[in-house]
């Protein structure tokens, strides 16, 4: 059975820092790169990070450049993000993903998993 399941959401105030966590169960990980997306209300989810299935390779969305670090650990079936000088901007539910990937070829259609998500709200 497949499980993504994220942990460390919470209040911040802006400035500060959180990191969210997203353990992983039912697959091969290291077989899969793994996606950070939020979704605001009112906004369409949109990917914040992304990191291949050996961490070689990590891209982020332009706005939490230099801001976010995603990293993972396959030993743990966990990815991380390390999200600093938090803004009210980076409010929203804070999902997990994984897609199956061969090669840094990604399918789909082979693997595409979700967590459940979780709430970060940074607010004074």
């Amino acid at each position: 059975q497949v499980q993504l399941v994220e942990s460390g959401g919470g209040l911040v105030q802006p400035g500060g820092s959180l990191r969210v966590s997203c353990v992983a169960s039912g697959f091969t990980f290291s077989s899969y790169a793994m996606n950070w997306y939020r979704q605001a209300p009112g906004k369409e989810r949109e990917l914040v990070a992304a990191i291949s299935g050996d961490g070689d390779f990590a891209k982020y969305l332009d706005s939490v450049k230099d801001r976010f670090t995603i990293s993972r650990d396959n030993a743990k079936n966990t990815v991380y993000l390390e999200m600093n000088s938090l803004k009210a901007a980076d409010t929203a539910v804070y999902y997990c993903n994984a897609v199956y990937c061969v090669n840094y070829k990604c399918e789909p259609s082979r693997g595409d998993y979700w967590g459940q998500g979780t709430q970060v709200t940074v607010s004074s």
